[in-house]
């Protein structure tokens, strides 16, 4: 039944991926703990164990969303690279950050986190007309930010990156198709970080790599393959603001779910 339920994840988070460019792990990781105990998963690394998993199941994903946008040329690659050494250090912060916190602090981290982003796009208004992208060192910072806070929480980075890009004057579905290329470095450096600071802890459960249950990762992950296709293509034909409020609703209810959880 657990395997059941993670392949059907994996279906949903396809779609999430190509259509807003989030990795899915806004979904991933309050699903994943509710379904790791079933795979043998001790509450003690429970949280830490389902952002290090949404984190491995966005791996592929991203690389494969990244490719549909790129096919679409809704991917800004100068920005990209400029972001990619803040992506890939913040990345590794935000698994080391994650592994001295309890389960339940990082889940409340979590929660918090997906609120204020949701409040953001909520309440952000229309982009100002003079507002551009700013220069390779200050878009390097950014990335580190982004990058710490995507791994610690276990996104794509889409949550946050997809905003900031939209309040630079980017347009949407740029902005998602960018976005879901930066989610490459955020996850592969977040998964080094969680398979290196949860080496050797207990409780991790059965085929483990760290803080990363590799049943769950597969099972996501094959089921994703089939629908990143569709939301990539929704993210074409679909209006931005339709956009931002699927991308806000989705995130005040998880935001939500993880605060009484």
């Amino acid at each position: 039944m657990a395997i059941a339920l993670l392949c059907a994840l994996g279906a949903i988070v396809g779609v999430l991926a190509g259509l807003l460019g989030i990795g899915g792990g806004a979904i991933l990781v309050p699903a994943l703990i509710y379904l790791l105990p079933k795979l043998g998963v001790g509450s003690s690394v429970l949280t830490q164990m389902a952002v290090g998993t949404s984190l491995g199941s966005i791996c592929i994903n991203s690389i494969l969303s990244a490719r549909a946008h790129h096919r679409r040329g809704g991917v800004l690659w100068r920005v990209v690279l400029s972001l990619a050494p803040g992506l890939v250090l913040g990345g590794l912060l935000g698994a080391w950050i994650a592994h001295f916190l309890s389960s339940l602090v990082l889940q409340r981290i979590v929660g918090v986190a997906l609120l204020l982003i949701a409040l953001r796009l909520i309440t952000g208004g229309q982009p100002s007309g003079q507002r551009e992208l700013p220069g390779v060192p200050a878009l390097a910072g950014v990335g580190t930010f982004i990058g710490g806070l995507s791994s610690l929480i276990g996104i794509g980075g889409g949550a946050v990156t997809v905003p900031f890009l939209n309040w630079c004057n980017v347009a949407m579905a740029r902005a998602v198709g960018t976005s879901a290329a930066c989610g490459i470095a955020i996850a592969w450096s977040g998964v080094l970080g969680f398979a290196l600071a949860g080496w050797g802890s207990a409780e991790t459960g059965v085929a483990s790599l760290g803080y990363i249950s590799l049943p769950a990762v597969a099972a996501i992950t094959v089921c994703s393959l089939v629908t990143i296709q569709f939301g990539a293509a929704l993210a074409y034909r679909l209006p931005a603001r339709a956009l931002k409020r699927i991308f806000a609703v989705l995130l005040v209810a998880v935001g939500i779910n993880m605060l009484v959880g």
